[in-house]
């Protein structure tokens, strides 16, 4: 259905921002500096590093989703998908840190086909895209006047454009299923874009109080609204050109991804 250019979010986005698979190591350099600057210099979660680079042991078996603003070229944010692959000893990061305090019967554990699972964790912005009153001490904001009001609308681009790539890079990789860690407050937000988490466990303290909840990556776009969905198409569209031009240039399939991380953690 046609959408005037001024509600089309899509055409908006594009004005702005780009968002990008890190499928080389420049682009997960990248990633890895933004990382460094949110959760080692600002936030200090992180020790900092010589380099200037955040990684640890699940970047090996993640893939890597980095928002750059087209006009200036700047890095503005990052997420990434740690996958579980197949074997029974590939746990999650959450699933280490909640523990007992799980739901397995919510989870439906044992019932996942764990090569079809991922977390996601590690969302960043740079500080000066996080302008407003206490979002300094998070890594990521969003707030009910994002959306503006109904006389004067407007869009959380920045985190949307995060989630959605983060979505379409899940499709891409055969995930049906993500998990992560969240705030209650990010978790109401998130559900204006259209993303139904699911509280899995009771809350544990990790950097603050966080609930383990999941979401199903096709009820997510199944359940994108009128005006959110042009934006997604933009960004699966984005996502898949570039995975096609990495093919291209020699980069291993989602499916030769997915063996190497089953194949690294023997049962």
């Amino acid at each position: 259905m046609y959408l005037p250019e001024f509600l089309n979010l899509g055409t908006g986005f594009t004005k702005y921002f780009r968002v990008l698979p890190a499928v080389d190591d420049d682009l997960r350099h990248a990633v890895f500096r933004i990382r460094h600057s949110v959760y080692c210099d600002e936030l200090g979660y992180e020790a900092p590093r010589a380099d200037g680079l955040e990684s640890d042991e699940f970047d090996a078996r993640s893939v890597h989703c980095l928002l750059r603003n087209v006009r200036n070229d700047e890095d503005v944010g990052c997420v990434r998908i740690i996958l579980a692959g197949s074997s029974p000893n590939s746990a999650l990061p959450f699933e280490k840190v909640c523990g007992d305090s799980l739901d397995l019967g919510v989870m439906g554990a044992g019932r996942l086909d764990r090569s079809k699972i991922a977390e996601v964790s590690r969302l960043a912005v740079v500080s000066r895209y996080r302008r407003r009153k206490g979002e300094q001490k998070a890594p990521v904001g969003i707030d009910e006047s994002d959306f503006g009001t109904p006389d004067r609308p407007r869009f959380p681009f920045i985190t949307a454009g995060l989630y959605l790539g983060m979505i379409a890079q899940a499709r891409h990789h055969g995930i049906d299923t993500l998990f992560m860690l969240t705030e209650r407050r990010l978790a109401k937000q998130l559900s204006r874009l259209g993303v139904n988490l699911r509280t899995i466990g009771r809350a544990v303290e990790h950097r603050g109080t966080r609930y383990p909840s999941m979401m199903s990556v096709e009820e997510v776009v199944d359940g994108l609204s009128f005006f959110v969905r042009p934006l997604f198409t933009v960004i699966e569209s984005e996502m898949q050109a570039a995975y096609r031009n990495a093919r291209s240039d020699g980069m291993p399939t989602a499916s030769r991804m997915i063996t190497r991380v089953s194949s690294s953690n023997p049962s």
